[in-house]
Formats: structure tokens, C-alpha cells, sequence
């Protein structure tokens, strides 16, 4: 094997790196919000992203029921859906059970557990336990073929894309928006926010639902590259988890470049051990960089 045909297989394994890291980064986008920003542990986080794959799903379904035209088209208004039930989803269970669990982290872990089972219960009694995936546009097949040997698939691009998109508009939103400087002001002192007119209870629902949103929009850039079951969703917690945590719970930054950094270490390492190995290899190494920083790579500065 020459050195160029090991320069192709690195380059490809990393950008097979860079898909899971977009959905290990949009994941972690609506835990860092929900977690990094309002402290609450919520273990239904996965199938917030298990609504938005099979939101694309039905969407497809959907389309090929009504035609070839709507088959190529369907992909872009699917995943604005799935964002909207995905937040709906969010908004409701906050209304009908987070806003009781503020600041009982113990509570809140126990009681999105048991919303996490009741929605995988509810896939399986109304969706079926099989996995299924979607009919993916044909602009979203095949690959791009920048050198002899380096096949880069266009549906990776596309979710890139779509990762940036949604990052930017989240950094955007959390510093110019108004709904960012009432959540700002709500994390750094709850009491003063309140007093200054903030409504604080309606600024954590609408932090909540955003945060599920996203989720739902990482489920949507999961359907290009895996197969979609009642459990999907709960395969991908714990690396979200990771992803926020060592990053720095605070820190969209933080997010970001851990969520590179594992995405990257875990497809390298794949690509010469067993997945199971590289997956301890990736975890040691975060625990023992954890060990050194256990504020994460970003700590966060904000006065309490």
C-alpha cells in the first residue's frame, strides 16, 4: 500500500470522524443549554433526538407516498419539522414536570429517566420496534471525488453544513438575541433577573424547548448516516454527556472542541482496533485529562 493510498484512507476515516462529530456536536449543543446553562440532568436528551429521526422518517414516508417530486424535496422541511416537534416536546414536558425539579439535580435525573422510558414505550406501541431509516434524496447520495482514491459522501458534507448552520445560529442567538441576554442574566443571578422584569420561569421553558429542539435537528443529521430504532437516542446520551462535560458544562466553545476531539479520536482509533477498544481508549484518555482539568477544557467565568 502506497503513502498515497494511506493519505486517502486517513483523510476519509477522518471525515467519517467529522459526521460524528456533527452529531455528537449538535447533541451536545442542547445539553450544554439545558445542562451547562440551567444545571438540570435530563436523560431523555437522546430521544428528544430520537423525535427528529423519526420525524424524517414519516416525513419520508410522507413524500413517497405523494410523489418522486415531493421524495426530493421533503428532506430540508423534515428537518424544520423535526426542530418544531422536537421543541414542542420539550416545551411540554418542562411545563408538565422539569419547572417542579429546579435545582434537585438528583430528582430531575430519576424523573427524565422515566420520561426517556415512557417514549421509547410510546416508539415502540406506535411507530414498531424495528429500526427503519428514511428515503434520502438522491442530491444526498453518492460521494465527491476531489482525488483518485478520496471518495468524500455528499449526505457527510450536507450534515456538516447543517451542523455549522445551527452552531452559529445558537452563538448568534445567545449574544445578540434578547431571549440570549434574558438566559444570560438568569444564569448569573436568577434573583436580580427577576427584579429587573425577567421572566425567569418562561426564560428556562423556552431555554428547555430550544435545547430539545436542537437534539431533534441532530436526530434529523443522524438519519443520513444510521438506521433509526426506539433506542436510538439513548446510544448516544453518554457521548453527549462526555461531550458537554469535558468541554466545560458553561462552554458552547468547550462543546465544540471536545466534540471534535472525541468524534475524531474514537473514528481514528476504530479504523486500526475494535470498536470496543477504541471506545476505552477514548473514554481513558478523557478521564485522565479530566483528572488534570476537572473543570473541563473551557472553564466557565461567570460570578455565582
Amino acid at each position: 500500500m502506497s503513502v498515497s493510498d494511506l493519505m486517502n484512507i486517513a483523510l476519509m476515516q477522518g471525515f467519517a470522524g467529522l459526521s460524528l462529530f456533527a452529531v455528537l456536536l449538535l447533541m451536545g449543543l442542547g445539553l450544554a443549554i439545558i445542562f451547562g446553562q440551567m444545571g438540570v440532568i435530563n436523560m431523555a436528551h437522546g430521544e428528544f433526538m430520537t423525535i427528529g429521526a423519526y420525524t424524517i422518517y414519516l416525513g419520508s414516508t410522507l413524500a413517497g407516498s405523494l410523489g418522486e417530486g415531493w421524495v426530493q424535496a421533503y428532506f430540508p422541511l423534515a428537518i424544520v419539522a423535526a426542530f418544531v416537534f422536537a421543541f414542542a416536546a420539550g416545551w411540554v414536558v418542562e411545563w408538565a414536570l422539569i419547572r417542579h425539579l429546579y435545582k434537585r439535580p438528583l430528582d430531575t435525573l430519576l424523573a427524565t429517566w422515566g420520561v426517556s422510558l415512557a417514549i421509547q414505550q410510546a416508539f415502540r406501541s406506535f411507530i414498531g420496534p424495528k429500526e427503519v431509516s428514511p428515503t434520502l434524496p438522491d442530491w444526498l447520495m453518492g460521494s465527491w471525488t476531489p482525488a483518485e482514491g478520496l471518495d468524500i459522501p455528499i449526505n457527510g458534507m450536507f450534515v456538516l453544513a447543517l451542523t455549522a448552520l445551527v452552531t452559529g445560529m445558537v452563538l448568534v442567538a445567545l449574544h445578540k438575541s434578547r431571549w440570549g441576554l434574558r438566559v444570560r442574566a438568569t444564569v448569573s443571578n436568577r434573583v436580580m433577573a427577576n427584579a429587573t422584569g425577567i421572566d425567569t420561569k418562561r426564560t428556562d421553558r423556552l431555554t428547555f424547548a430550544i435545547g430539545c429542539g436542537i437534539a431533534g435537528v441532530a436526530g434529523a443529521a443522524f438519519t443520513t448516516i444510521g438506521s433509526t430504532g426506539p433506542t436510538s437516542g439513548s446510544l448516544y446520551i453518554v457521548d453527549a454527556f462526555l461531550v458537554v462535560t469535558f468541554g466545560g458544562a458553561a462552554s458552547l466553545l468547550g462543546t465544540v472542541v471536545s466534540a471534535f476531539g472525541i468524534a475524531q479520536t474514537q473514528s481514528i482509533t476504530e479504523f486500526f482496533l475494535a470498536g470496543s477498544m477504541a471506545k476505552v481508549i477514548t473514554l481513558s484518555l478523557i478521564v485522565f485529562i479530566l483528572m488534570l482539568r476537572p473543570q473541563g477544557l473551557f472553564a466557565s467565568k461567570v460570578r455565582r
